[in-house]
């Protein structure tokens, strides 16, 4: 939903004159030392796909009253867009292009593997009476090739797919993005525009999906989950992430020592007070309209403090060890455990009907599954994706600068190998 993805470590150092490039730039000086990864790139997302998968799980398993599961898909959606956007700079500052074959191709390797294996155990489960719902060629056809959030809204006449397999729609709007998202960035980087012109496009995209939202709500015969599920209309959770790797990106700004100011702390108040009342004000319209577009302007700030304040008390613990491990789990998580938990509500009632039990056995053995698949299963496909990763650039020009509003940041060496977030929120359980 937000991107697992890897950047490889520095396994060379940098010749003079890329050390004296990188020196011009917080993160340039910090990719000078070896093995460099994702969490020292830009700390604090894995914690923040961990907090995200968390809240989607307890949302499923029956607190969804008090647990806003449904917000973690916006979660999910930002960080997205934001890190393979900071991707993309990184990758066409380093070659002066985007090799677009090679970006699906990493995708695919990245998220099909546990997709096709998550979707396999469900259908099984369903066939062995252990799960509710039906198998169809029609149902599996729309999650296999990203259709699962139009088919739920205006196909699926009900039990056409394994119970627990209705996240697929986030899944859905992800790739409807990144079909287009990339030769977008292809034309408006080729064209020599700013980072700060990109990002204002796409911030009257991010009206345009607004307004188009209102369109919809005033319509005859509107139903909520037409705002909530289509990629048409939540697009915009994904572009807000662009705007802010494009406009004011955090990554060469990184404040280790340093603490947050007054102004900086208010911000982030600001940003938090505004997160609270997208999610307690109830009013149909807003919910459906302005709140996707309220969460993407106020998770700007907490994902800038989040990553350049990373070393401060209240990011420190998203970058604890075992957190982070289970944000790089999130993904094979989010496919599995709402299968899970249906699995337990059909055939353990008395555990479903207890959250204080179905939550922590749910994501017991989704995190078992997510490990399994860790262990055995993803090592093959990294080394495949290995291969559709972009070259290193010259010596010359192991260092990047890219001019972000004012800003600069540097990702020396950086190999990037674009895969997916979990998408929170399910087409059954976490609608509201």
């Amino acid at each position: 939903m937000t991107e697992i993805l890897e950047i490889n470590g520095l396994h060379e150092a940098p010749t003079a004159a890329a050390s004296a490039t990188a020196g011009s730039s917080a993160l340039g000086a910090t990719l000078a030392n070896a093995q460099i990864g994702t969490s020292a790139l830009l700390p604090s997302l894995d914690g923040i796909r961990a907090v995200s998968v968390l809240i989607v799980v307890l949302g499923h398993s029956g607190l969804q009253a008090i647990i806003p599961g449904g917000f973690g898909v916006t979660i999910f959606f930002f960080l997205s867009g934001f890190l393979i956007t900071t991707l993309m700079l990184a990758e066409h500052e380093r070659h002066g292009a985007l090799d677009i074959p090679r970006f699906y191709a990493r995708r695919a390797f990245r998220l099909m593997p546990p997709l096709l294996l998550s979707l396999a155990i469900a259908y099984a489960l369903t066939a062995a009476g252990a799960l509710d719902g039906g198998i169809t060629a029609k149902g599996l056809a729309a999650q296999i090739l990203y259709f699962a959030n139009y088919y739920g809204l205006f196909f699926d006449p009900g039990n056409t797919v394994p119970d627990g397999t209705g996240i697929l729609w986030s899944l859905a709007v992800e790739e409807h993005f990144y079909i287009v998202y990339p030769l977008l960035m292809t034309l408006l980087l080729g064209a020599a525009l700013r980072p700060r012109a990109i990002g204002a496009l796409l911030g009257l995209i991010c009206l345009g999906v607004l307004a188009w939202r209102f369109h919809l709500v005033h319509s005859p015969g509107f139903f909520s989950d037409r705002t909530y599920y289509a990629s048409d209309t939540r697009i915009d959770s994904i572009a807000y992430g662009c705007i802010l790797a494009l406009l004011l990106n955090p990554a060469g700004q990184r404040s280790p020592s340093g603490p947050m100011s007054a102004p900086q702390w208010a911000l982030l108040g600001g940003a938090a007070a505004a997160l609270l009342i997208s999610l307690v004000y109830r009013d149909p319209v807003f919910r459906e309209t302005l709140r996707y577009s309220l969460q993407g302007l106020a998770l700007m700030p907490v994902f800038y403090f989040a990553v350049r304040f990373a070393q401060s008390p209240l990011f420190r613990p998203l970058n604890r060890t075992w957190v982070m491990t289970l944000g790089t789990y999130s993904y094979a998580i989010y496919l599995i455990h709402n299968v899970v938990i249906r699995a337990i509500e059909k055939n353990a009632p008395g555990i479903a009907g207890k959250p204080y039990l179905l939550f922590p056995l749910a994501l017991l053995v989704s995190v078992l599954y997510a490990a399994a698949l860790e262990r055995l299963i993803e090592p093959h496909f990294r080394k495949l994706r290995q291969q559709f990763r972009p070259p290193l650039a010259a010596p010359a020009a192991a260092s990047i600068s890219t001019q972000t509003a004012g800003d600069s940041f540097s990702l020396a060496r950086a190999r990037p190998s674009i895969g997916n977030v979990p998408q929170p929120a399910n087409a059954a359980g976490l609608r509201k």
